[in-house]
């Protein structure tokens, strides 16, 4: 089966080129699997220049919802990189799921490393680390912090491979 490669940073951390970097090791056709949306012109634009970052031999994916589902979009063999973990679970939060800790979204992302895991080509998940900061003020920042923490320790559990990214410079965790 493929491995699971994952890379954590925060925002502008230079995670995405590393993660991208990482993904062009492999043969192409490479699957890039984002979970952003484009909700407003400013999300349009970034959209655009991760777009601008990636070459011919990549074939994009948008599912900002299941990405689970969706990687059986992508040729069995074939690298995915899926862009980003976090904002997937702010859309699942939007949509009004993960009341709890330890409700559907969490399943939702054991669905993740599941559909990862049985995939024979790796699967490159690109996160941002939220963890570092000061606790947030509002419940709905508290638990989007704590289901982040706890989707990246599922996911580092079955990774063979854990980055960190700082100021574009990835250390290999694990």
């Amino acid at each position: 089966m493929g491995e699971i490669v994952l890379y954590l940073g925060g925002a502008k951390s230079g995670k995405t080129k590393a993660a991208l970097a990482h993904a062009e090791g492999f043969p192409p056709p490479r699957f890039y699997l984002a979970t952003a949306q484009s909700l407003d012109g400013e999300m349009a634009s970034r959209i655009r220049c991760h777009q601008a970052e990636r070459g011919k031999d990549w074939r994009t994916i948008e599912e900002p919802l299941d990405p689970a589902g969706a990687m059986a979009r992508a040729m069995p063999e074939a690298p995915v990189l899926v862009d980003c973990l976090t904002l997937w679970l702010s859309n699942l939060l939007a949509i009004g799921q993960g009341e709890d800790r330890t409700g559907p979204i969490v399943a939702r992302v054991e669905a993740l490393v599941q559909a990862a895991m049985a995939r024979p080509g790796p699967v490159i998940i690109v996160s941002n680390e939220v963890g570092g900061g000061l606790v947030p003020m509002e419940a709905l920042g508290r638990l989007f912090r704590d289901l982040s923490g706890l989707a990246h320790q599922l996911i580092a559990r079955e990774a063979g491979q854990v980055f960190l990214v700082t100021a574009g410079l990835a250390q290999r965790l694990k």
